[in-house]
């Protein structure tokens, strides 16, 4: 078991070049908020501008958009709904988000199905939330592309068949490797399975136990992964930085909210990106 370290950041986020634009930092797609739930993509969107993507569009239930546009006017949003324009829009993507808030309906399913099914080998698909849950109880084939499964131990659960108590490093490992892709297993301390590589995150605290702190890492993973070329270093960047904040926030509070992190993280970003003095 790896510890993830200050050094994976240092060697994953740079100084911007000068002529940077915005399409040099990659098009971040989000999927998820049905009707009910539409907040988990708020925050889910929310993370992945604030992290640094270049080009940010969200797929959601019409219920959510006035929301959404109030809340980031950075990024684009669509209804979800029109399947065509989904999958043009996903293919079309550098890093694609699929599963806050999306729900477990009919609806959420057809979605899914879409987005998977236009996917290539070349994309960045982080797959959280009630994707995961789909994917498992329907048995759903997995395209061939950059996966990134973001669970927690109940949704790994469903996913790998391993009860909570079956959880041990050893068996995360091989289930994640039939799997494929990396996994990011969300708990006290989160860790990241990659092949026959499991890295601990050191940080971690119980004023992060708020509803859409997940939907917020997604986010984040999302927005890194558009933008640094090392997936597996970004994944650990985002996991790192994530509780990173939250642990500084805690220090003075609480609780610390989700959308406390992501106001934080270009500021966590830019300490990274200076060379050490």
């Amino acid at each position: 078991m790896q510890p993830i370290t200050e050094a994976i950041l240092r060697q994953t986020i740079r100084k911007r070049p000068a002529d940077s634009h915005k399409g040099t930092y990659g098009r971040v797609v989000l999927i998820g908020g049905n009707a009910r739930y539409g907040g988990a993509i708020i925050m889910a969107t929310t993370a992945a501008i604030y992290a640094g993507a270049g080009l940010t569009t969200t797929l959601t239930d019409p219920l959510n958009i006035t929301a959404l546009h109030a809340r980031m006017p950075e990024a684009m949003v669509v209804d979800f709904h029109d399947l065509k324009l989904l999958r043009e829009l996903t293919e079309a993507a550098n890093s694609i988000v699929i599963g806050p808030g999306l729900g477990t309906d009919d609806d959420s399913l057809s979605v899914l199905q879409t987005v998977l099914a236009g996917v290539s080998v070349d994309q960045s698909v982080t797959i959280d939330g009630s994707a995961i849950d789909l994917i498992a109880s329907h048995d759903l084939s997995l395209p061939q592309a950059k996966l990134i499964f973001t669970p927690h131990e109940m949704e790994w659960q469903r996913l790998s068949g391993l009860s909570i108590s079956q959880q041990t490093p050893a068996n995360n490992t091989r289930l994640a490797q039939q799997l494929g892709g990396i996994i990011v297993l969300k708990k006290h301390h989160t860790q990241v399975l990659f092949e026959e590589q499991t890295f601990e995150n050191p940080g971690g605290t119980p004023a992060m136990a708020t509803g859409g702190m997940g939907d917020t890492l997604a986010g984040m993973v999302g927005g890194f992964t558009a933008q640094f070329a090392n997936q597996l270093n970004a994944v650990l960047s985002a996991v790192f930085i994530h509780s990173q904040i939250a642990d500084d926030l805690a220090h003075n509070a609480y609780v610390v909210l989700p959308t406390q992190i992501s106001e934080e993280i270009p500021w966590y970003m830019k300490q990274y990106s200076l060379p050490q003095s």
